[in-house]
């Protein structure tokens, strides 16, 4: 489903989310309530990045997946706040590590209120993600998310760890990308099976989709850091790059460029900045980088749909396979 066919006005996303409407807007009531702190700059720091425009996908993840076993719970709405409340504690990090000055073509919260407040706000969100998923009274529910938090911390510590290697392998890359951003999407669908009484079986064929679809997500964000439009992405072009930061796109490029073009990646991957820009770009779309990492994603966005085809036909199910589909089509 791509917005191309969607009615003027209305996005893929917004057909996707149709079906879940006003489960979303519990979703967002239970984020605003739960955000509230007696001291002023966590309230302030906090609203501004939970409110800065992100697609809720992580929530939505455990909303769909939860109707498919039925009535969508109180329970399934907390959580899903708690997912995105561990994913916007991950950003707020994020971007002091990478100090970065954009992000949903806004002012990053660091760069606005400074690298001390982000972080701190950052375990103020963590930690009240913690104290609502424990309000849930399921061990079961405090395992997955306990387990994921963990390694989606090794995957910052290996992103971090990777930064100006370029001589990374695809398989190294990969591992970031399930630690770093695919475990949560995983927990996510994970959770909604679990609070929705999943057989064991069930749960695990959501934990593969999840795992797929946020793969696919990550390597399109690649694909876009790399010929995306930057007021639809929200930052600017080359912001990975800039960071020395190894995406597929780059070591695809490096292997099939000729030796002169794959120095000229490696240069700029070890040194970051911007000053190879242009010549980068090229060789990425001369060595046809951008179709077989999008090859790659739609391979993860199959794998996704093949996983939950065993589920009973519903808008639910319709909903999560236009989700996957919409991962690999998307243009921000």
């Amino acid at each position: 489903m791509t917005q191309s066919n969607t009615l003027p006005g209305t996005t893929a996303l917004d057909i996707i989310q149709s079906c879940i409407a006003a489960d979303i807007q519990a979703v967002n009531a239970v984020i605003q309530n739960s955000l509230h702190s007696e001291v002023a700059l966590v309230n302030q720091v906090a609203h501004y990045i939970i409110n800065s425009g992100g697609k809720r996908l992580r929530p939505m993840l455990v909303l769909l997946s939860a109707g498919l076993f039925g009535k969508i719970k109180p329970e399934h709405h907390q959580l899903a706040a708690v997912v995105e409340f561990i994913h916007t504690a991950t950003l707020l990090h994020d971007d002091v590590v990478d100090e970065s000055a954009k992000r949903r073509g806004k002012n990053t919260a660091n760069a606005l209120f400074g690298n001390a407040a982000s972080v701190l706000v950052g375990d103020f969100v963590y930690s009240r993600a913690f104290q609502m998923m424990v309000a849930v009274q399921n061990m079961r529910v405090m395992e997955v998310l306990s387990n994921a938090t963990n390694i989606i911390a090794e995957g910052e510590v290996l992103q971090l760890l990777n930064v100006h290697n370029a001589d990374i392998t695809d398989e190294a890359y990969l591992q970031v990308i399930h630690y770093k951003t695919a475990k949560l999407f995983e927990a996510a669908t994970r959770l909604g099976a679990i609070v929705g009484e999943a057989t064991p079986a069930d749960e695990e064929a959501l934990s593969k989709y999840g795992m797929h679809i946020g793969t696919a997500f990550q390597l399109i964000d690649d694909v876009l850091d790399l010929s995306g439009n930057v007021l639809e992405i929200g930052k600017n072009l080359g912001d990975d790059l800039s960071e020395g930061k190894p995406t597929l796109p780059l070591l695809y490029a490096m292997r099939h460029g000729t030796a002169t073009e794959a120095e000229t990646i490696k240069r700029a991957i070890e040194h970051g900045g911007l000053d190879d820009l242009s010549t980068v770009l090229s060789v990425v779309e001369q060595t046809g980088a951008l179709q077989h990492v999008r090859k790659v994603a739609t391979k993860e966005s199959d794998s996704a749909c093949a996983a939950i085809a065993h589920f009973a036909e519903s808008s639910f199910k319709r909903a999560l396979m236009a989700l996957a589909d919409f991962a690999v089509t998307r243009s921000y």
